[in-house]
């Protein structure tokens, strides 16, 4: 099995605490939202949805611009 195209990082602290893969973008940008609100105030955190297969970050929480 291998992993999925849409790649999912919670960082806290500068540090991986967990990753996720995903086929489907719908459902990974479902998960995106959930987990920027289950660990969105820990210190540090940062939520970050990539295409593996483009590379291009298609979102992050929280926002850095």
């Amino acid at each position: 099995m291998t992993a999925g195209r849409y790649h999912l990082t919670l960082i806290t602290d500068g540090r991986p605490l967990m990753h996720g893969w995903w086929a489907s973008e719908k459902t990974a940008r479902r998960k995106f939202a959930a987990w920027v609100g289950e660990n969105g105030d820990r210190p540090g955190a940062r939520v970050t949805l990539t295409d593996e297969e483009t590379g291009a970050v298609l979102t992050e929480w929280p926002d850095p611009r």
